[in-house]
């Protein structure tokens, strides 16, 4: 069993099993709304190439047009049930560059290539087009099942059937923080993380979603939210979940796990 996984920043990582690549939430802007990245340079072309792409919700950094422009025709896209209806754009889109798009619901599989499956499960985060309006579709997470099984959980809260309806996984990808100096509900931060590393017990973890993009202008407020969360993980898992292999790599950087 051996994946790679390349952290491109925030919830963006390129997943390799088994020859099939697998991108997740793609985002490669320099600037989103009032947002900017503020490390790590914006991915390269190739970043982009991918045999499918996973969007686990709504929301413009994880649904983010521009960037699912700049797939190949004929790539795969994999969004919640409720996708197109819910982002007219993306359907635009999805016809004018010929993609793919399945939309699915916790529980259904969707297979790639080359005996790679993507298993849809639960996440607990607002699946609104927000500020957009009232449109909505389940927020997910994904299982990738190859020679590993690598569990993106996109963007989600802690919950108690989580390990459960994931399953067993072999390398887990954990959203530890967020954009901004304040975490809502449906969001890990590096101790929900931990905790709910040490429940799902992978071999290996890498910490996504933290310090890459932050609001213009908050650059002094709770900066500690920005850098710490990958490093503050780490430390907690080695507590919590002291049988885990924890990564942290930088940004553009490839592992190869376990």
């Amino acid at each position: 069993m051996a994946v790679e996984i390349t952290w491109w920043g925030h919830a963006t990582c390129a997943v390799r099993d088994s020859g099939v690549r697998v991108l997740t939430d793609p985002l490669f802007a320099r600037r989103l709304a009032h947002l900017r990245r503020r490390r790590g340079a914006v991915p390269p072309a190739e970043a982009a190439e991918a045999d499918v792409v996973l969007v686990s919700h709504l929301h413009a950094d994880h649904l983010h047009l521009p960037s699912l422009a700049l797939l190949a025709p004929g790539t795969g896209l994999v969004v919640p049930r409720g996708a197109l209806r819910a982002v007219p754009g993306l359907a635009r889109l999805a016809g004018a560059r010929g993609l793919v798009v399945t939309e699915v619901v916790p529980g259904e599989k969707v297979g790639v290539r080359d005996g790679v499956r993507v298993r849809a499960v639960s996440a607990r985060h607002d699946g609104r087009r927000v500020p957009f309006g009232p449109q909505r579709a389940p927020a997910l997470g994904y299982v990738v099942e190859g020679s590993a099984r690598t569990y993106f959980a996109g963007d989600t809260g802690l919950f108690d059937t989580m390990a459960e309806e994931v399953g067993p996984v072999d390398v887990a990808l954990l959203p530890v923080g967020g954009w901004g100096p304040y975490l809502g509900p449906g969001h890990l931060d590096a101790e929900r993380a931990a905790r709910a590393l040490a429940e799902l017990a992978p071999a290996a973890a890498v910490p996504v979603h933290y310090g890459t993009y932050w609001p213009i202008g908050m650059d002094a407020v709770r900066p500690h939210e920005f850098h710490a969360p990958g490093g503050e993980f780490a430390r907690l898992a080695g507590r919590l979940a002291p049988k885990v292999a924890v990564r942290v790599p930088g940004h553009g950087e490839r592992v190869r796990l376990p």
